[in-house]
């Protein structure tokens, strides 16, 4: 794989991931939390696409192959690192709607 299209690469499977943990989010604010699980699973299987195609461009580079530094390649790897913290913060804030619905249950019961 070139290095452009390996940028490409990371671009689209580190947004798919984004936009799949925000449809998972999404499914938590319904009471929806094993899609919301099944979500954050697919989501974090774009990612480790996104991460394989990063690790196989820095083994290249350590390999003595040149890899260009382009502002797309910033790019790519800016756009990775804010899926994977946005992720991560979904997660946890997916965790917080399950408290809150589980609250809101044993509250309708009493």
């Amino acid at each position: 794989m070139d290095t452009e299209t390996s940028i490409f690469t990371i671009i689209s499977y580190g947004g798919d991931a984004k936009a799949i943990a925000y449809e998972a989010l999404e499914a938590s604010y319904d009471g929806d939390f094993e899609l919301a699980a099944e979500k954050i699973k697919e989501a974090n299987n774009k990612l480790t696409e996104a991460h394989n195609t990063q690790t196989k461009l820095i083994q290249s580079e350590i390999n003595g192959e040149k890899v260009d530094m382009s502002l797309l390649m910033v790019h790519a790897q800016d756009h990775l690192m804010t899926s994977i913290s946005e992720i991560s913060l979904i997660e946890n804030m997916i965790k917080m709607q399950q408290r809150i619905f589980m609250l809101e249950s044993n509250l309708k019961e009493d």
